[in-house]
């Protein structure tokens, strides 16, 4: 049963309407997969934009830019399968194909015959990456804030002994370290300690078994050439906003469609959105509105 408040930000005289949809979809890679039950906000009008979070997080992120595209788009922000208000799947359903499927069912079921724009934060931004390159009949575009994607190969090593420690040690603390690294001089103090204390309260098999798949393995689209093959194979305008100039350089020589391109951004943290929403929001906006209708 998905759940959706619509109009959850639109207004503060708004009361939120909720509505209870059914969605399934079988036959995908094991034969027969059930979508997860995912919570996600639809609220205005106009041209149909998507919000995917990161790993460990939820849809509560793009609280800076909600009530700015709900008075622009219709705008969905959804909360992954294990994260936030969703449905908890079993151990071992938490690859990016995992994740990918539930979007993919979430549109076909509850916005059948509709493209959107798909907008992903650090994993969110790969999901919408893979989501373009299985189903490009349902994404217009693809913006990626500081998305895992297009990491230089001198990255592998730090992400596989992520990757091992988040299953061998306390993931509390893994992530903390790593958390502190995304940080910025600039980043507000109030920022830095709602995302420790949010990733306490994370079920274990998301937050152990997520990571890894996005950088390591012979399916990853993060690291190296794999990652600029899978982004040289996508046709649609991408949007790609990261903290590392050498990222942004190289990745703009990867993107086939004319509107596409990528940007660096200082003083920001991981969380670029947060850190200067408004200059982020009318980044945003300025390219979704040079997009075809």
């Amino acid at each position: 049963m998905e759940i959706s408040r619509r109009g959850l930000f639109g207004s503060l005289a708004a009361a939120a309407a909720m509505s209870q949809l059914t969605p399934t979809m079988a036959g995908a890679e094991d034969g027969a997969k059930r979508a997860a039950k995912l919570f996600y906000t639809d609220a205005g009008h106009g041209r149909n934009v998507m919000m995917l979070h990161g790993w460990l997080a939820d849809s509560h992120d793009w609280s800076w830019q909600l009530p700015v595209f709900q008075d622009r788009y219709r705008t969905v922000a959804v909360d992954f399968r294990g994260h936030g208000r969703s449905e908890v799947m079993p151990s071992g359903h938490y690859r990016p194909s995992d994740y990918a499927f539930d979007i993919i069912s979430l549109i076909e079921t509850t916005f059948a015959g509709e493209k959107f724009i798909l907008m992903g934060h650090s994993m969110g931004g790969q999901i919408a990456a893979r989501i373009a390159g299985m189903r490009p009949d349902v994404v217009t575009a693809v913006i990626s804030v500081d998305g895992s994607l297009g990491f230089d190969p001198k990255f592998a090593p730090l992400f596989q002994d992520t990757a091992e420690r988040l299953q061998a040690e306390d993931p509390v603390k893994v992530t903390s370290e790593m958390l502190e690294s995304f940080a910025d001089p600039e980043t507000p103090p109030a920022l830095k300690i709602w995302h420790q204390r949010r990733m306490m309260g994370m079920p274990m098999a998301p937050f152990r078994e997520s990571f890894g798949p996005l950088f390591i393995g012979d399916e990853q689209i993060g690291v190296g050439a794999q990652s600029e093959a899978f982004i040289r194979s996508l046709d649609l305008p991408f949007y790609h906003l990261c903290r590392f100039q050498e990222q942004a350089d190289a990745m703009s020589g990867w993107f086939r469609n004319g509107r596409s391109k990528a940007e660096s951004w200082d003083r920001a943290s991981h969380w670029i959105m947060q850190d200067r929403p408004d200059d982020v929001n009318s980044a945003l906006i300025d390219w979704i509105d040079t997009l075809p209708s």
